[in-house]
């Protein structure tokens, strides 16, 4: 097993940047994938960010983020970041970080095995 701790998060104008933290502890960190999800309000959880098992990986991202947002894990920390600049009221919503064993990327929430308690983002207008 894994849990995971998400930090990082508040209130930000748009335009701005935030990074994310998730801090990993339990089970080895680098079996896992990592991602990142968000909730808004009144709506589902969706897939933002993923991340492969190496330090280095291959990574994915929704459309709505690809560009403006960088996920990247530091394997020796067992820390996964999500790097958030050209932040939008849109992104305003619960960040969660997400753990799956074994190697393929997923942008699936099912797929997932692991969560960590969620982090607040808000971006004002």
């Amino acid at each position: 097993q894994v849990q995971l701790v998400e930090s990082g998060g508040g209130l930000v104008q748009a335009g701005g940047s935030l990074r994310l933290s998730c801090a990993a502890s339990g089970r080895s960190f680098s079996s896992y994938v990592m991602a990142w999800f968000r909730q808004a309000p009144g709506k589902e959880r969706e897939f933002v960010a993923a991340v492969s098992r190496r330090s280095s990986g291959t990574t994915s991202y929704a459309d709505s983020v690809k560009g403006r947002f960088t996920i990247s894990r530091d394997n020796a920390e067992n820390t996964v970041y999500l790097q958030m600049n050209s932040l939008k009221p849109e992104d305003t919503a619960v960040y969660y970080c997400a753990a799956r064993d074994g190697f393929i990327l997923s942008t699936t929430l099912n797929n997932y095995d692991y969560w960590g308690q969620g982090t607040q983002i808000t971006v004002s207008s």
